[in-house]
């Protein structure tokens, strides 16, 4: 029996990194915990001051296969490389035809720039494109093959 699990990413910007995430994802926001119509709902029923309400955005995948992602804002910005890092396989993952999929990795690095992503750098295999290293907008590593 596996366990579920979600990914937590501190951030500056809650909503917006997660908004970022949602288009490289397919994402969308968690629906509110059951017995409450919004999160706005079940922050006041928790007593939660509005002061705190943008400190945390939460994601889901709407399949409910892939994890859930929880955005949290901290006072400090990222200093170092990443220790974990996403392959968000827009092509479709190696066993897909290199023919197939660096074009489609490539109209999602366009994408993902165009939404604030950085081109980190494109690395290689066996003399061709591989996958390409980008940062997200707050700086977090991520590979796009």
């Amino acid at each position: 029996m596996t366990t579920q699990w979600s990914l937590t990413i501190d951030c500056a910007h809650p909503a917006k990194l997660a908004a970022f995430w949602a288009l490289a994802l397919g994402y969308g926001e968690k629906p509110p915990p059951a017995g409450f119509g919004s999160w706005e709902e079940w922050l006041s029923h928790h007593e939660v001051p509005e002061s705190e309400w943008d400190e945390g955005a939460y994601l889901a995948d709407p399949d409910g296969v892939g994890p859930n992602l929880s955005f949290l804002q901290v006072p400090e910005p990222k200093t170092v490389k990443n220790r974990l890092h996403l392959d968000v396989q827009v092509g479709g993952g190696r066993d897909t035809p290199w023919e197939v999929r660096w074009p489609r990795v490539l109209a999602a690095m366009e994408r993902l720039t165009t939404a604030g992503a950085t081109a980190l750098r494109e690395e290689t295999l066996q003399g061709r494109p591989d996958h390409m290293v980008m940062a997200d907008p707050e700086g977090n590593e991520f590979c796009l093959l």
